[in-house]
């Protein structure tokens, strides 16, 4: 049996998680012998991760053509707020549009309990829960890739670096990266992942063009340089006030470095306060744990945090998503070649 993958505007979104998602979902099933259909047409069952107005055609579509849709309800009105210019006014509508789109589903998936529990939008149709996942075997922190980041971005062996990775909006806690930064001008700061600025507020986009010297904003850079930063830094601190899961958080985990993290429940449901990573729930506390860990005078959970994540591999993940296809686990399927995705055009949903 197979699955058609769909995720419209890919080449817009590939840098945000949901982008990110669909590749880790083909590497999963892949993982577990199953392979991705090219059209929908000759699919067993189509999986969709987007709420544009195709997926949402596509879903309709394929359902008058009794093939299962699994809807992946990767946002929230939660995460659509403080994003960009306007997004508060409109998250209302935004809320009904993707309760639609969500209710196309044969079958619904959301990353986290916590996503679930926000999905109340009047959905009546049971929400399976399944992790974006992270390939473990791809995340391997190295001394040479850790060098080869510090001398790219001029540090030196004795700084210390504390990392963050995210769009440049203001519910990933920029700003408060940004306050960080020039509290604590004896580390040095970096954070990965870039946004239209014409899209975000008026302190954001000052905030990014005029940071403190102490802050490098090193914008998009592709996995193998990601990866590079995540072994040459000291501390990975994510101050997002809404995600649905965070996949850059189980990468961070992976890569078996310190984490500090915000306090939201959606990462309380599955790591362990300064057991598996360390929490802050306001700019003085992020400072002083941030401090504590680059000192020592903090425990080292990253043996923890690695544990934590472990469960979230790939291949377990597309265990997963075989149990909500109704997919026997088999590796005798016969592949296609590519994983197709859209461009954003009409033609991108076959007649």
């Amino acid at each position: 049996m197979r699955v058609f993958l769909y995720s419209e505007l890919q080449r817009q979104i590939e840098k945000s998680g949901v982008g990110r998602a669909i590749l880790h979902q083909r590497k999963a099933l892949e993982a577990n012998g199953v392979c991705c259909a090219e059209r929908w047409q000759d699919a067993d069952v189509v999986h969709i991760n987007t709420v544009f107005p195709h997926s949402f055609f596509l879903a309709k579509k394929a359902k008058r053509h009794g093939i299962p849709v699994v809807y992946h309800a990767h946002s929230t009105k939660e995460d659509f707020r403080n994003s960009y210019v306007g997004s508060n006014l409109f998250a209302s509508l935004f809320q009904r549009w993707i309760k639609l789109c969500y209710q196309q589903g044969t079958r619904i998936v959301t990353p986290s309990f916590y996503a679930r529990s926000l999905l109340k939008y009047g959905i009546e149709k049971k929400i399976h829960v399944i992790s974006n996942g992270i390939a473990l075997s791809e995340y391997q922190k190295d001394t040479a890739a850790g060098q080869r980041f510090r001398k790219q971005y001029g540090y030196t062996p004795q700084d210390q670096v504390i990392l963050s990775v995210g769009m440049q909006i203001r519910r990933k806690g920029i700003l408060d990266f940004v306050q960080l930064a020039k509290a604590m001008p004896q580390y040095q700061f970096i954070w990965f992942g870039c946004t239209n600025l014409r899209f975000v507020s008026r302190k954001v986009r000052q905030a990014v063009l005029h940071p403190p010297k102490n802050l490098q904003f090193a914008g998009y850079v592709p996995k193998e340089q990601l990866q590079d930063a995540y072994s040459g830094c000291d501390l990975f601190l994510f101050p997002s006030y809404e995600e649905t899961e965070g996949i850059v958080v189980l990468e961070a985990l992976a890569m078996q470095i310190p984490v500090l993290l915000r306090r939201i429940p959606v990462y309380t449901e599955w790591l362990k306060e300064s057991q598996d990573v360390y929490f802050a729930g306001d700019l003085q506390e992020f400072e002083t744990k941030a401090a504590q860990i680059l000192q020592g005078k903090l425990p080292d959970l990253t043996e923890n945090g690695y544990h934590a994540v472990q469960k979230k591999d790939l291949p377990n993940v597309g265990k997963q998503l075989l149990r909500v296809y109704h997919l026997p686990i088999s590796r005798s399927q016969t592949c296609f070649p590519a994983l197709p995705v859209s461009s954003g055009s009409t033609s991108s949903i076959p007649p």
